[in-house]
């Protein structure tokens, strides 16, 4: 629907021949070029009278309208001198309205070049005739379903009385711009078009609203170039500034980019040199940098960007800064995503900013800013919520582990057990073993496995705390739970897991995460994605149990992703297998990416190298896979005690990424049991300077070995 109804405007007397003619030639009729405009009148005004054309635009375009009735051997008789009917002129004069008096003159003589107006029209002398002239009142209300009645009922009173030709000729064209109007709101656009064709009066810069729903008419009806015809003779003859800004804004809304552009070329600017069309433009750079924000594969034009960013620094409009934040997030530019959040929430506080502002942070690992930033708005959306669960999760899993406040620490844990967060509980179970908190730290554990039987990290916690308890017989039950699912849980109490502990830290130096409590069975659970958060929501849609053979290789893949999401690797990775089988070649990376991935999530490191190999993939995703496939590989080694492979796998690594502390860690555990002290000493020294604790020890049990 048009975005504006204006009834001011300036009247291009030649009328829209280029838009009928336009039309005719889409029926098979012959091309016209449209005349110039001839006269120029400022009206203002809501009834129906205010929309007149030259004579020329009016014979041409009646011309061509009876000729689509006409058959081609039909002869055209000479029109018959026309009598001037000035019953409108001399009404008006009455009235002492100028402005249609003027109208009207300039409509006369348009029509009429011969004739010539009275001297003082508005002191024209004539007979007055009440009846018509309530008429004419009427008809000027807009009221014309009670003039066609007072008509009628004069008629049939006085049989040799006749209404007035223009009065007949002005009620018609207001019905049938009524009409018009009335079949555009009902999208009955075949309607229009087609009362348009039989009204070319209607089509003139008076009448801008009805040439807005005759375009539109045109582009619902598979003929967009008409429709850009339409618009384009707006913007050539038409002169109202804010009609030539709403002609742009719905034209904007219709037609394809190219055309769009085409018109912009039509902007007029004012003594400043600044163009009436700049609000357009920058709505349209808004509409591309939007689509950008949501497809890293929407390519926007700098241009459009620039445009965004200069205005966003110029008005300090929040919502431009958002929408730049959003555009960089999803480009993995962090820093610059940061800057304009950080903007937008300065000029007006909104969970959307605190939300892309998080995410940045948390790509950065600025995990307790973003934890501590996301607390105000957590309970705003499940997104909101997501988030913040996310920034705890991570937050707690920091190596080496953050000495939390007990603030910190209570808020945590009362969102994680309010949400049933898996991965925050499990989270919370590393953070209380890490210091040594067992108890606490098996709560969380079975708590984890509570609210979802099928987490693997937490079921394999759980086994070293029972290991460690000397828990035997339930020990045995995960065991046999995880047979063929967890290599790493058959292990346990079998090869060494970790680096034993030499000494314990005071529990008074650091705030433990309390014991889980038990909460409403009301509460629903909403999900953090198991890694890492990327920047949206996890994928939902899969509690369902669904066979992935059944499945097409697109949605398998989502399927997979979704799987991946809630931490249920090995189905994950059967799904992905199917989505292996597309014939995309996109598919067919990101599966086997995701079932890399999925292989690792569930320690079978052999099946996730393979895995890496079945479909080429980017640089950043070769690099990422094979880093954790040789950490993984290095740890599965020196669990089984072959520190030997252990150290040739983090040999590998160190080629291809930085070692981080907990690998380096490994390294010197390694080094140790080959009893290569000096080299272990030399990488504890180096670790225990960042402050890790697992670190420390070995550096002391090291100096024990060699100085006992």
């Amino acid at each position: 629907m048009p975005l504006i109804s204006a009834k001011s405007a300036t009247i291009g007397a030649a009328g829209v021949s280029l838009l009928l003619a336009a039309y005719c030639l889409d029926q098979g009729r012959q091309y016209w070029d449209a005349p110039s405009p001839g006269i120029s009148l400022e009206v203002t005004g809501t009834t129906a009278d205010d929309s007149y054309s030259s004579s020329d635009a009016v014979q041409l375009l009646a011309q061509v309208v009876s000729e689509e009735s006409a058959s081609p051997s039909e002869t055209k008789a000479e029109p018959a001198p026309a009598e001037v009917d000035e019953s409108a002129l001399r009404y008006f004069a009455r009235q002492g309205d100028t402005r249609r008096l003027e109208i009207e003159i300039a409509r006369l003589k348009a029509l009429y070049p011969d004739w010539t107006p009275p001297a003082d029209p508005l002191a024209t002398p004539t007979q007055t005739d009440d009846s018509l002239e309530e008429f004419w009142q009427l008809y000027s209300e807009g009221k014309l379903g009670e003039v066609r009645q007072k008509i009628a009922e004069r008629q049939a009173a006085d049989q040799d009385w006749r209404p007035p030709g223009d009065l007949l000729d002005r009620l018609a064209l207001a019905e049938a711009r009524e009409r018009l109007i009335n079949s555009s709101e009902l999208d009955q656009y075949g309607t229009v078009i087609s009362v348009a064709t039989d009204n070319p009066q209607l089509l003139t810069c008076s009448e801008v609203d009805v040439l807005w729903r005759v375009a539109e008419a045109f582009v619902h009806t598979d003929r967009e170039q008409r429709g850009y015809d339409a618009y384009k003779y707006i913007l050539t003859n038409c002169d109202d500034t804010n009609e030539r800004v709403a002609t742009m804004q719905n034209a904007s809304q219709l037609l394809s980019a190219p055309l769009i552009a085409d018109l912009l070329r039509l902007e007029r600017k004012d003594d400043q040199g600044v163009g009436e069309f700049a609000a357009i433009r920058n709505d349209l750079a808004r509409d591309a940098v939007a689509r950008g924000s949501k497809d890293a594969e929407v390519a926007v034009p700098r241009e459009e960007l620039k445009r965004v960013e200069e205005t966003a620094e110029a008005e300090k409009l929040p919502s431009d800064a958002r929408l730049l934040g959003w555009y960089y997030l999803q480009r993995k530019d962090h820093t610059v995503a940061e800057k304009w959040f950080r903007m937008a929430l300065d000029e007006e506080p909104s969970a959307d900013a605190a939300e892309g502002l998080a995410l940045a942070l948390i790509e950065r690992e600025a995990y307790a800013d973003a934890e501590d930033l996301m607390h105000r708005w957590r309970g705003d959306s499940d997104n909101t919520r997501i988030v913040y669960l996310a920034a705890a999760a991570n937050l707690l899993g920091v190596e080496p582990r953050p000495l939390l406040s007990s603030e910190v620490l209570d808020r945590i844990v009362a969102e994680v057990a309010a949400s049933k967060h898996v991965e925050g509980a499990r989270q919370l179970g590393w953070y209380s073993r890490a210091f040594e908190q067992h108890a606490t730290a098996k709560a969380w554990f079975i708590t984890a496995l509570g609210w979802d039987p099928q987490d693997e990290p937490s079921a394999y916690g759980l086994a070293l705390t029972h290991h460690l308890f000397g828990e035997l017989a339930e020990l045995a039950q995960i065991k046999k739970a995880w047979e063929g699912r967890s290599e790493r849980i058959q292990l346990v109490g079998i090869a060494p897991t970790e680096p034993a502990p030499a000494t314990s830290m005071r529990t008074d130096q650091v705030a433990v995460a309390p014991m889980p409590t038990a909460r409403p069975e009301t509460t629903r659970p909403v999900r953090a994605p198991a890694a890492k958060p990327a920047a949206s929501a996890p994928r939902r849609g899969c509690t369902n149990h669904v066979h992935p053979e059944s499945l097409q290789p697109s949605a398998a893949l989502n399927r997979g992703w979704c799987l991946l999401d809630v931490n249920r690797p090995i189905e994950a990775a059967k799904a992905f297998e199917v989505a292996l089988r597309s014939g995309s070649g996109q598919v067919q990376r990101d599966a086997a990416y995701g079932q890399s991935l999925a292989y690792l999530r569930a320690g079978l490191v052999n099946d996730a190298a393979v895995a890496a190999t079945r479909a080429p993939q980017s640089q950043a995703r070769a690099s990422e896979l094979q880093t954790s496939i040789l950490a993984e590989r290095a740890l599965g080694a020196f669990e089984r005690g072959r520190y030997v492979e252990a150290l040739v796998a983090l040999d590998q690594r160190a080629q291809i990424a930085p070692e981080r502390v907990d690998l380096m860690v490994i390294r010197g555990y390694a080094y140790m049991k080959l009893n290569r002290l000096g080299d272990a000493r030399r990488v504890f020294e180096a670790a225990a300077g960042t402050g890790n604790r697992n670190a420390i020890r070995g550096l002391a049990d090291v100096r024990n070995m060699i100085n006992p």
